[in-house]
C-alpha cells in the first residue's frame, strides 16, 4: 500500500473521533478552570468546524475535513500544554490517550495540507517587509 493511501486510511479512522473531540471542546468551554484565552480559541475552533465556510470547503469529500481536524488537534495540543491535564481528562470520554490522538490527527492531517495553508492555520506568520508565511513546525517533516 502506498504511503498516501495508508495515510488516507489512517486519517479516515482518526476522523471518527471528531464528534467526541467536539464534545470535549464544548465541555472545556464551559469549565471555569480553563482560561479565557483558551476558551476564546476553543470557541473559534468550534465555530470554524460548524460553519460551512472553510479554508477547504467541507463539501469536498475527505479533504474538506482535513483543515477542521487539524485545527481541532492543534487547539487541543495547545490546551494540553497550558491547562491542567487532569481537567482535560475529566471531560474526555474516549478510550485512547487524548494527547496521542491529537498528535496523530495533527501529523496525518498535515500530510494532506499544503504547507502554506498548514502554516497559516498553525499561526506561524511573520511580517518582514512583505507578509509571508514561515514555519518551524516539525509536523510536516515527521509524517
Amino acid at each position: 500500500m502506498s504511503e498516501s493511501k495508508e495515510k488516507k486510511k489512517r486519517l479516515r479512522e482518526l476522523l471518527l473521533f471528531i464528534p467526541n473531540l467536539m464534545k470535549l471542546l464544548y465541555d472545556l468551554l464551559k469549565d471555569p478552570r480553563i482560561s479565557r484565552a483558551d476558551k476564546a480559541i476553543l470557541a473559534g475552533v468550534i465555530m470554524y468546524v460548524i460553519v460551512p465556510i472553510d479554508v477547504i470547503p467541507d463539501f469536498v469529500p475527505f479533504v474538506g475535513m482535513v483543515d477542521d481536524s487539524y485545527l481541532v488537534a492543534i487547539s487541543l495540543l495547545r490546551l494540553l500544554n497550558r491547562a491542567d491535564r487532569q481537567v482535560v481528562l475529566e471531560h474526555w470520554n474516549g478510550s485512547v490517550d487524548i494527547k496521542q490522538l491529537a498528535e496523530n490527527i495533527a501529523n496525518v492531517a498535515a500530510y494532506f495540507m499544503p504547507a502554506r495553508m498548514r502554516n497559516v492555520l498553525h499561526g506561524r506568520i511573520e511580517v518582514k517587509g512583505q507578509l509571508h508565511v514561515v514555519t518551524d513546525s516539525p509536523v510536516a517533516e515527521e509524517v
